[in-house]
C-alpha cells in the first residue's frame, strides 16, 4: 500500500511523467514480487511432488524384475 500512496504524491505534487511512471512500474513489481513468493511453494510442491512419487514407481518396478 505504500507504493501506492508515492503515486497518488508524485500525481498530486505535479512531478514529471517519467517519474511517475517508474514509481507505477516500482509498485506493479513489487506486487508481482509477493504474488509469487505466495505461489512459490505451491508451484514447487507440484513439480517436484510429482516427480518424487514417479521415481520411487520406476525404483519399485526396477526392483520387481
Amino acid at each position: 500500500m505504500e507504493h501506492t500512496l508515492d503515486v497518488v504524491d508524485l500525481i498530486a505534487t505535479d512531478s514529471s511523467a517519467s517519474e511517475i511512471s517508474d514509481a507505477i512500474k516500482a509498485n506493479l513489481f513489487a506486487r508481482s514480487v509477493e504474488k509469487i513468493e505466495e505461489l512459490r511453494p505451491y508451484a514447487a510442491n507440484s513439480l517436484f511432488n510429482n516427480a518424487f512419487e514417479d521415481s520411487e514407481e520406476l525404483e519399485d518396478e526396477g526392483e520387481e524384475y
